[in-house]
Order: structure tokens, then C-alpha cells, then sequence
């Protein structure tokens, strides 16, 4: 789902991020210990080698993820995935998955939702897939009412990108209007079809699975086709491969940047060790605290709120995400800033990443 998302504006040392968590404690929160458990989340971690990965060893991981990343990027997109599945072949099994994206440019011009929109081909043990995401100029939580006078443009312009991309694909699928909300339905109701990351007017992504490893491969190229001639950034994502099989994938294009994403279980007070493990392009996440905001606002909205620590080269953050904001937009930030004694702002997470 597309939270709502604010953070520090200025580096923190972790003493200074830590002692977050001292502050909510005073008023009557929650936060972890620094001595506790938590799941680390890592992202964007920059390596020459898969075996680079063993500067984790120190600590347990899971969804280990290698990410080939292609900037500026001119190929022929049914040559990438096609020379992917070849490899994918050979090495799959119950627990590989591979998926490659390409941005996609939505026909009509609109208002509310980007032109450029985000394709991915994926291929599991026993089947592909193809899932379609949007982007939003803004994020409207499911509960907040400050989009309804434009809920009709946003409905309209929604059905379209997707009937866009479902046109383009060939999928069955039908798009609809019910309840004030954009409808997505298979014809066949059996077969796998999934929708998320919903915003207050339907949702965002679909995605759509077949059984025949072949059936998308032309489609989606014809998808991607829309975004030329402009360059684009592709990336490969590889889940549950070995190193052998990780040397063919970065045979295809070997001038593919290499990044990982995974998540570490750790305690909360050994994240610096971490950031010294990945820099200096990665990125983490942690949950500090997670609460309700009414018992904070008992006046207010009630919203789900997450604190988490972020570490990147500058150092340490706080950011905080809400699935709606329980008060006006003009008294957010102000409210943030005392909560947790640091200027904050508003900074929506990257749709396609």
C-alpha cells in the first residue's frame, strides 16, 4: 500500500536516531530496545561480485535478492527477457523466481497519474507472470476524504492506464466502475490474478499469471515499445539462485550494475555495524515503533503509524509512515516535529524501485 511517508531533513548520528526511541518511550509509546531483535531491511547495496554477499555473514538473512541494474538503456526488450528465461530454465526450481522491469508509457495525457507507468515480466516454477503498476501525482490513503471532489478524474483516468496496458497484452480481463472504485475482473475467476498497493480509488498494480512461460514474452516487449525512443532503466531481480547461475544472468549484459536487497535479523543496536557492511551506496530499514495515532490525538483521525530508523552514506534518519494522516495537512509536519524532536519532510517513497 502507498503510505504516507515524512522524514528527517538533516543526517543524525545513531545516538541521536536511538535516542528517538527514548522520547516516545517518555510519553507513553512502545519503541524497540536496542538490545532487541528486529528485521533489517536492506536495498540498493552496490557490489562488484555476488560473492561480495559474504560481508553479511555475521548475521542471519532472508529474500536475498541480486538486482542487475541497467541505466539509460537502449536494447531490444524481447532479446533481454527472452536470453533471462533461457538462463531461468536451466537453474529454476521450487524456490527461484526472476522478473525483469521496463517503464511503459501510458497514450492518453493525464492529470492525476504519471504518463510513465511500470511493466514487470516475472517467471516462477510453474508459471510467468506480468504485473502492472502505476504512479499517482499524490498519495490519497484508502480513508482520507481530501480527494473526493476529484473522484471521478481519478477513477476515468485510472480504468484508462489499465485498460491501456490490458488492451496492449491481450489480457481477459475486464475494467469497471463499482461502488466508486476502479474494478479489475479475469473471465476466467480460477485464474491467478492478483490486485494491490491500493490507493483511495482502487488499486495501483495488477498482476496476472498463465502457466505457458512463453505466453508474454512478445506482449510485454510490445508494452515496453511504448516508451521508446526514450532511454530506459531497466532491472533484473534474481531470488534463490547460486552463484553459478547468478555468473550466466550477468553473462546477458555483464555491464549490468550489481546491487542486493535482503532482510537481516539483528539487534536493533548493531544496524551501524550493518551500514559499515554495505556502504557506500546501500541503504536500510528498521521499525523503531508502531502505534495508533488516537492515542496520541485522541481528537484526530486514527491512523496506523511505523517510526523507523533509515541509514544511508549521510548517515542515520527517522522517518515515519502513516496509512492516512489523522490531521490537516498544514498541522502534519508541525505535529511530527514534536513527536519526535527532529524537522521532518514530506517524502513519498519512489513508485518503481
Amino acid at each position: 500500500m502507498r503510505e504516507r511517508r515524512w522524514e528527517t531533513t538533516a543526517p543524525l548520528t545513531f545516538s541521536q536516531a536511538l535516542a528517538v526511541g527514548d522520547r516516545l518511550l517518555a510519553i507513553g509509546l512502545k519503541p524497540t530496545a536496542p538490545a532487541n531483535d528486529v528485521i533489517c531491511y536492506v536495498e540498493e547495496w552496490t557490489v562488484d561480485a555476488p560473492d561480495d554477499f559474504d560481508q553479511l555473514d555475521p548475521w542471519a538473512t532472508e529474500d536475498v535478492t541480486l538486482v542487475q541494474i541497467r541505466e539509460k538503456w537502449r536494447g531490444d526488450f524481447f532479446l533481454l527477457a527472452g536470453a533471462y528465461h533461457t538462463v531461468y530454465q536451466r537453474y529454476q526450481n521450487v524456490g527461484t523466481y526472476c522478473s525483469i522491469s521496463h517503464p511503459w508509457r501510458i497514450r492518453d495525457r493525464l492529470a492525476l497519474h504519471e504518463q510513465k507507468a511500470m511493466l514487470w515480466l516475472g517467471f516462477r516454477h510453474t508459471h510467468s507472470f506480468i504485473r502492472i503498476r502505476l504512479q499517482t501525482g499524490e498519495v490519497i490513503a484508502p480513508g482520507e476524504t481530501r480527494g473526493d471532489s476529484r473522484r471521478v478524474q481519478w477513477l476515468d483516468e485510472r480504468r484508462a492506464a489499465f485498460l491501456d496496458a490490458i488492451t496492449a497484452l491481450e489480457l481477459p480481463v475486464d475494467t469497471g466502475i463499482e461502488k466508486e472504485a476502479v474494478t479489475l475482473t479475469p473471465h476466467d475467476p480460477s485464474n491467478p490474478f492478483f490486485c494491490s498497493w491500493p490507493d483511495a480509488f482502487g488499486p495501483c498494480q495488477f498482476e496476472y499469471n498463465t502457466s505457458d512461460a512463453y505466453e508474454f514474452l512478445v506482449p510485454a516487449s510490445q508494452l515496453a515499445d511504448t516508451y521508446a525512443p526514450e532511454p530506459a532503466g531497466v532491472r533484473a531481480y534474481l531470488t534463490g539462485f547460486s552463484e553459478e547461475a547468478l555468473a550466466e544472468f550477468q553473462a546477458i549484459e555483464p555491464a549490468a550494475r550489481l546491487a542486493y536487497r535482503c532482510s537481516v535479523h539483528c539487534p536493533l543496536d548493531e544496524l551501524p555495524e550493518i551500514l559499515d557492511a554495505i556502504r557506500p551506496d546501500g541503504r536500510l530499514y528498521a521499525t523503531l515503533c508502531e502505534f495508533h495515532t488516537q492515542d496520541l490525538l485522541p481528537e484526530g483521525d486514527d491512523a496506523s503509524a511505523i517510526i523507523g530508523l533509515v541509514g544511508s552514506h549521510t548517515g542515520f534518519g527517522i522517518e515515519i509512515r502513516l496509512n492516512k494522516a489523522p490531521l490537516n495537512e498544514d498541522a502534519m509536519a508541525a505535529w511530527l516535529e514534536r513527536l519526535i524532536g527532529y524537522p521532518v519532510v514530506y517524502a513519498p517513497l519512489p513508485a518503481f524501485v
